[in-house]
């Protein structure tokens, strides 16, 4: 249904003031789901309906009007005060209240499930039903004549008229939400259950591998991209399962860096450095006593601080990571896990500032650089999107990880190579790959899916043989 947005614009049954119109105004133009539910709502009003959702999840004190609205608000107002006065909307507000990604994210799920429960009363209400196409006709009349007229006497008798219209529906209405007030407190709490369930998805995404850092993260990304990859998490089955998974690997990645990071203090000797992760404890009570600050902060800068040395067979260092992931037909049936998989482990880099490249491979090769690990929502959005197919070729990704490795910014780098297939490799280039990678002085960790190791033991320094991404020896990786 298409809207006269000029006069639907600023109209409100809320205490909403300048600020909060121009606000919404803003997001509603960020967002695309705001504006395709407007289009197809079940009311000509429901775009000024979803301003006052917004409002009311947003503001911090919201309150319905005293004053009397225009009849074809009548509807909205009553549908808001149904929405306010639900048991259990104070606390969705506690999740909400100014914020402005939760707020537009409930604002696009509490209209979905609002527009939701009109259609399906009009469905099971003859006299509803009639009502609602009668409108719907008055408003495509009126919108037809105020393109050729302009705004007539023949437009204003319209307007009032489709104004008594709304007025007659709110009465049908206000008794439809008393007799099915259990069906719509229902709606309204899945609303705020998938709010919920896609900031958190959200969060997944773009959070790094540090315990609470998804609300931080969030921040450091423009809310317009924000509202984007939120709203493809809430449409897109295979977005959400890519943000669960990457959630839970995200968990046991952490585990595991905390984990190396203690074993590594248990078997180490001391050195001298500037690691604040690995200073000894005595340093850093000098830090916080005012008499050694100055000290410590001198000694610290030249690197001259006691920290524990990390011993031990380490499988990679810590230079940029290069990811060589097998996207072969095969892997198909492991997609979702693989993103989620490669996420976490582009987290990592993020928190420890290493560049992270990304090759996906099958008989073609794509190529991915994020510097210091941190990728845009709408790469994100790109890489989920994308699946090579075809068959499998390790030559290619090798040699494409080597070219890598030249550039000046991945020197050092590492590679975690992982497959669910088999190659054959000819002798003169396993010879020369593992020349240059003596040469380069890196390290290959392979994981194998369910398949046979034969060739990655000829050019990895540790092969790890795994049932799928969520076997423990998978998470070795983590140990990056």
């Amino acid at each position: 249904m298409i809207r006269n947005t000029t006069r639907n614009e600023n109209r409100s049954v809320l205490n909403t003031d300048a600020f909060d119109k121009r606000r919404f105004k803003e997001i509603y133009e960020m967002s695309q789901g705001l504006q395709k539910i407007s289009l197809e709502g079940e009311l000509p009003t429901y775009e000024p309906l979803l301003a006052d959702i917004w409002a009311s999840l947003y503001k911090m004190k919201p309150e319905i009007t005293e004053e009397d609205v225009d009849g074809d608000l009548q509807v909205n107002k009553s549908l808001m005060e149904r929405i306010m006065t639900d048991e259990s909307f104070e606390n969705y507000r506690s999740f909400t209240r100014l914020d402005d990604l939760s707020s537009a994210i409930g604002t696009l799920k509490f209209g979905e499930k609002t527009n939701q429960w009109l259609a399906d009363q009009r469905e099971q209400d003859e006299d509803l039903q009639k009502q609602m196409q009668e409108i719907r006709a008055m408003q495509r009349q009126l919108e037809k004549q105020e393109q050729q007229e302009g705004a007539g006497n023949g437009v204003e008798q319209l307007q009032a008229d489709l104004a008594q219209a709304m007025a007659d529906l709110d009465s049908q209405l206000q008794q439809t939400l008393q007799n099915n007030s259990h069906s719509f407190s229902e709606a309204m709490a899945q609303a705020m259950q998938e709010t919920k369930k896609v900031k958190d998805g959200l969060k997944s995404l773009l959070g790094g591998s540090g315990a609470g850092s998804g609300d931080a993260e969030l921040k450091k990304v423009p809310l317009r991209d924000q509202i984007s990859l939120a709203e493809k998490i809430a449409s897109n089955k295979q977005m959400k399962e890519i943000a669960d998974w990457a959630g839970r690997f995200k968990q046991i990645a952490r585990r595991k860096q905390k984990s190396k990071h203690s074993d590594s203090m248990e078997r180490s000797g001391v050195t001298l450095g500037n690691d604040i992760e690995r200073l000894l404890p005595m340093e850093l009570g000098l830090y916080t006593h005012p008499i050694t600050k100055n000290d410590f902060l001198r000694r610290f800068v030249e690197g001259q601080t006691m920290m524990y040395e990390q011993e031990g067979q380490e499988v990679l260092g810590k230079g940029p990571i290069v990811l060589c992931l097998d996207q072969s037909g095969s892997m198909h049936k492991l997609d979702t896990q693989s993103k989620g998989f490669t996420l976490a482990l582009m987290s990592i880099a993020r928190k420890q500032k290493r560049d992270f490249c990304l090759i996906l491979f099958s008989t073609r090769t794509q190529i991915f650089q994020y510097e210091k690990g941190k990728i845009k929502g709408s790469d994100m959005v790109s890489f989920a999107q994308t699946f090579l197919g075809g068959g499998t070729n390790f030559a290619l990704p090798l040699d494409k990880a080597m070219n890598v490795i030249n550039e000046s910014r991945f020197k050092q780098a590492d590679i975690v190579f992982v497959t669910d297939g088999e190659d054959r490799l000819r002798d003169s280039f396993l010879e020369s790959f593992n020349k240059k990678k003596k040469e380069k002085d890196f390290k290959v960790l392979s994981l194998v899916i369910g398949s046979s190791t034969n060739t990655v033991q000829q050019f990895s320094d540790k092969v790890v043989q795994v049932k799928d991404f969520d076997d423990e020896g998978s998470f070795t990786a983590f140990e990056i």
